[in-house]
C-alpha cells in the first residue's frame, strides 16, 4: 500500500525531484524535468508502476529520518534488533546529468538489505528494454536511457533488478542512478563522495545568506531550501508543488496536475524570496514571468510548463490506479485555458513589490504594466473563474475584481506622476481606479450577510477575502473586513485552521487549506490581535512531516496532510507569515 501523503521527503537537484517514503521506496520521479512523464509513479498506483526501493530484510523496530542540516540530503536511519543502518540518498547539485545516488552504510551489528528497482516510464505504464553491464545495467526507451550502477551483485528479470546483500558495521555500498538522452553517449557516473560534498556545501552556503531576524527559524529555513528545490535553475520558474495526483478530498476526483508555473503565485513568491534576502532567485522569478507572457495580455495564461511553454492538455491515465484509490490520475492542467481576472494584479503587485526591493523597473517591465492596465480597463468587469480554479459559470468573484483594482492602484502608484505616460491614460485609470473600487463594496459586500462574499450576487465566503486588507484594499480594521473576517472564523475555520471555500450540502468537505490559515494569522497581524497570529502560525507549522515539509491541505477529521506535497504555496505562506510576525519586511502582499 502507498505510503501516507506526509510520509514523504523531497530530493532534487534544480531539475527535477524525487519523493522518498519513509519505508526507502523511491515512488515518484519525472526525468529529466520536473513535468516529464514519470518514469517512477508507483506513489499513483501501485510498486508495478515503477519504485526503486532499498529497505532492511529483517523485522524493522524504528525509523528515523533527517535532511542533513539546510540540505535536500536525505538520511534515513532504520533500527532492526541489535542492529542499525542508513539509506543516504541526495540528487547531485552539478552540470553533468541528472543522477539519483543512494548510499547505504551499516551502524550497528549485521543488517540483510533488499534492493527492487523497477523502471516504468510514460507514468508507470512502459517497461523499457533493460541490458546487464560490467556495473549493473542500461535501460533505454524511445528518447530515454538510465543507467543503473551497483555495488551488489543484480538478477535481473520481468523488467525489474533485484539484489540482496548484509550490510555490517562499517560496510558502504553505494547505488547510483543517471539519466540521460538515448541518442547520447551513455554518461559517466558521478563520484559519489565528491558530489556528495559539493551538493552538501552548495545548499549549506545559499541557506546561510538566510541572515533576516525571525521567531521560527528552523521552519523558514526549510522552506526556503523546499522553495529552491522546485526552482528550475536553468530557467528561474518556481513548480507549484513536487508530486501530481494527490487528493484534496480522500479518495476523491480532485486530483491535479501541479508540477507547472502559476503566475497568481508570484507576488506571494516574490515577497518570500525578497523578505528572506534572495534577490538574485526573486529577480530571476520576475524575468522567468517576463519571458513567459510574450507580448499580448490578452492571450496570458495564468499556469506555463517549467520552460515558459504553454501547451498543458489535461488527460487521464488509465494505467494508474489513483492515490489509494483516488481517481482518475490527470496529467496536464485545462486551468490553463481559464481566464482569471485576479492574475493581472497580481503580476502588477509582484512587479511593485520586486521595484520596492530594489530589482529595477526595466523598459520590458513598464511595457507590460502599461499593456496590463490597458486591458483591464476593457477586462476588469468580466466573469471568469475564481482563484481556486473552480471550472463552473464564470462569475465575477469578489477577489478578482478587487485584484483588478491592486492592478490599477499599482500602476497609479508607480507612473501616475511620470512625465513619460500618457495623461490621458491615467486619467481615465485615476477615475477607474475610484469605480471599480465602490463597485467592490456595493456588489461585493452582503449588507444582509454583514460580510464580503465569494462573488457578486452570493451570500457564501471565501477564504481569499482574507487577502483585501493584505494588499490594501480596506484596512483590516475596517469594519467591514473585521466582519469579514469574524463570519471566516465561524464558517470556515476547522480545527482551528482555514477552509478556502464552503462546500456544498452533497459535496465531502476538503481539507483546510493550509496557505488560508496563514492569511488568517497575517490579517491577525494587521488588526493588533499579535498572540492569536503566533498561535495559528505555530499550528500550521506543527502539521509539517517528520522533515519539516507541508502538503497542500491538511485533513481535519484524519488527522494528515492532504493534496500534492510540498506544495510551494504553502510554505511561501509559512515563510511570508513568520518574517511578517517576526519584524518590519520590505513588503507583505502589498501593504
Amino acid at each position: 500500500m502507498t505510503s501516507a501523503i506526509g510520509d514523504y521527503a523531497l530530493i532534487g537537484d534544480g531539475r527535477t525531484s524525487a519523493l522518498v517514503a519513509s519505508t526507502g521506496s523511491v515512488d515518484f520521479l519525472c526525468w529529466p524535468n520536473f513535468d516529464s512523464d514519470a518514469c517512477f509513479a508507483a506513489l499513483l498506483g501501485d510498486d508495478t508502476n515503477g519504485h526503486w526501493r532499498i529497505a532492511p530484510d529483517a523485522v524493522v523496530t524504528a525509523i528515523t529520518r533527517r535532511y542533513r542540516g539546510d540540505t535536500t540530503i536525505l538520511e534515513t536511519d532504520f533500527t532492526c534488533d541489535r542492529a542499525a543502518v542508513r539509506i543516504i540518498d541526495f540528487m547531485p547539485w552539478h552540470d553533468g546529468p541528472s543522477t539519483l545516488v543512494r548510499i547505504v552504510e551499516g551502524l550497528e551489528g549485521e543488517v540483510p538489505v533488499s534492493l527492487s528497482l523497477r523502471l516504468r516510464f510514460g507514468y508507470g505504464q512502459i517497461a523499457p528494454w533493460l541490458r546487464a553491464d560490467e556495473t549493473g545495467f542500461c535501460a533505454e526507451i524511445g528518447p530515454d536511457r538510465v543507467k543503473f550502477d551497483s555495488a551488489a551483485e543484480l538478477r535481473l528479470g520481468d523488467g525489474e533488478a533485484a539484489a540482496k546483500f548484509t550490510v555490517g558495521k562499517g560496510d558502504r555500498f553505494v547505488f547510483i542512478l543517471t539519466y540521460s538522452p538515448s541518442d547520447q553517449a551513455v554518461s559517466r557516473s558521478v563520484d559519489p563522495d565528491a558530489a556528495l560534498a559539493t551538493t552538501e556545501r552548495e545548499w549549506r552556503d545559499w541557506a546561510d545568506r538566510f541572515d533576516r531576524p525571525c521567531h521560527w527559524p528552523i521552519a523558514v529555513k526549510r522552506s526556503l531550501v523546499t522553495l529552491r528545490a522546485l526552482v528550475d535553475r536553468r530557467t528561474g520558474g518556481m513548480i507549484a508543488a513536487a508530486s501530481m495526483g494527490l487528493p484534496e478530498i480522500p479518495g476523491g476526483g480532485a486530483n491535479w496536475d501541479y508540477r507547472y508555473c502559476w503566475l497568481r503565485d508570484s507576488t506571494f513568491t516574490l515577497s518570500a524570496l525578497l523578505n528572506a534576502g534572495f534577490h538574485d532567485e526573486a529577480r530571476r522569478w520576475r524575468d522567468w514571468i517576463l519571458r513567459a507572457i510574450g507580448g499580448d495580455c490578452a492571450t496570458m495564461q495564468i499556469v506555463y510548463r517549467i520552460d515558459g511553454s504553454r501547451r498543458l492538455p489535461e488527460w487521464e491515465v488509465e494505467a494508474l490506479s489513483g492515490y489509494q484509490g483516488a481517481r482518475p490520475v490527470r496529467v496536464g492542467n485545462a486551468a490553463s485555458g481559464q481566464t482569471q481576472l485576479d492574475v493581472f494584479g497580481e503580476l502588477m503587485d509582484s512587479f511593485d513589490v520586486a521595484a520596492k526591493a530594489g530589482i529595477d523597473r526595466t523598459a520590458r517591465v513598464i511595457e507590460v504594466e502599461t499593456a496590463i492596465v490597458r486591458h483591464l480597463e476593457t477586462a476588469w468587469d468580466q466573469p471568469g473563474a475564481d482563484i481556486w480554479e473552480s471550472r463552473g459559470t464564470p462569475r465575477c468573484y469578489t477577489y478578482s475584481q478587487v485584484m483588478a483594482w491592486v492592478g490599477i492602484d499599482r500602476f497609479l502608484k508607480a507612473h501616475g506622476d511620470s512625465p513619460d505616460v500618457d495623461r490621458s491614460l491615467i486619467a481615465r485609470l485615476e477615475t477607474l481606479h475610484t469605480q471599480i473600487h465602490a463597485t467592490v463594496c456595493e456588489r461585493g459586500y452582503s449588507i444582509e450577510r454583514g460580510h464580503f462574499v465569494q462573488h457578486y450576487g452570493s451570500t457564501t465566503l471565501d477564504a481569499s477575502l482574507l487577502l483585501l486588507p493584505l494588499v490594501n484594499f480596506l484596512p483590516a480594521t475596517d469594519p467591514r473586513i473585521v466582519s469579514t473576517i469574524a463570519a471566516i472564523e465561524r464558517d470556515l475555520v476547522d480545527g482551528g485552521l482555514v477552509r478556502r471555500k464552503m462546500a456544498g450540502s452533497d459535496e465531502p468537505a476538503e481539507g483546510a487549506f493550509l496557505a488560508c490559515s496563514c492569511w488568517l494569522a497575517d490579517c491577525y497581524k494587521l488588526q493588533g490581535r499579535d498572540d492569536e497570529a503566533a498561535a495559528m502560525l505555530e499550528r500550521v507549522i506543527s502539521l509539517a512531516n517528520d522533515v519539516g515539509l507541508l502538503s497542500e491541505e491538511y485533513h481535519v477529521p484524519t488527522r494528515q496532510l492532504i493534496g500534492n506535497i510540498p506544495q510551494a504555496l504553502t510554505h511561501i505562506g509559512l515563510i511570508n507569515t513568520a518574517l511578517f510576525l517576526s519584524g518590519p519586511v520590505i513588503t507583505r502582499g502589498g501593504a
